[in-house]
């Protein structure tokens, strides 16, 4: 071949893409995590954890032990801060900043996305009491998966929320042929997602509470 053909070639070549050791491109097993849905689920067996040393990464590899996971995404709702609440609001702030530096350290990818309100709500008393609701995260996960399976990235999704909002998104990665694993809690499992979903792996109030003081 000449140096004019090999011009050409190297003109209209592709953007590489990963590929494994045949060639093939490289589609991930990937963790999706909704945080606040996950969160509550941890602090629902044991209340007031501090999430800013709590040892995600050992709870997530006992329970996925027999699965190789390449990327593990944690997807938090972005606080606002609420005039009404202003030191509130900075309190809740500064708490989701240490737990992002927390989850960095150990190696998850973390997304703010969407956003946390606070609102005044009356309870059936009459008493007003400030409420923080979190929207669109649960949009945002279903986004990145649908996406990363059409462009055919996406092998394996381990679905770390139990919210049946994500029911669409997980059947049209069943359409794509892109295998679900439902990683839910003993305590409250998703009965639509374990329908849905290729396997169940729910994580025991036991194993929540073993690596409760485990620093990392």
């Amino acid at each position: 071949m000449t140096g004019a053909d090999n011009l050409i070639v190297l003109k209209h070549k592709r953007p590489s893409q990963p590929q494994g050791p045949l060639g093939f491109l490289f589609m991930k097993t990937i963790l999706f995590i909704d945080g606040r849905n996950f969160l509550d689920k941890l602090s629902f067996v044991k209340k007031d954890i501090d999430f800013s040393v709590y040892n995600f990464r050992g709870l997530i590899d006992k329970v996925l032990s027999g699965v190789k996971v390449d990327d593990s995404v944690f997807y938090l709702g972005k606080l606002l801060e609420h005039p009404e609440t202003v030191q509130k609001s900075k309190e809740l702030i500064e708490k989701q900043r240490l737990l992002k530096n927390n989850l960095e350290k150990q190696g998850f990818k973390v997304t703010i996305t969407g956003r946390v309100r606070g609102h005044m709500e009356k309870c059936i008393k009459g008493h007003e009491t400030l409420t923080f609701r979190e929207k669109g995260v649960d949009v945002k996960i279903s986004i990145d998966m649908v996406t990363l399976s059409c462009d055919k990235k996406l092998k394996t999704a381990v679905i770390g929320s139990s919210d049946s909002d994500l029911q669409p998104a997980v059947r049209e990665l069943q359409k794509r042929g892109v295998e679900r694993i439902y990683l839910g809690f003993e305590n409250s499992p998703n009965k639509g997602l374990t329908f849905t979903t290729n396997r169940t792996i729910l994580i025991r109030n036991s194993e929540i509470l073993e690596f409760l003081i485990k620093n990392v």
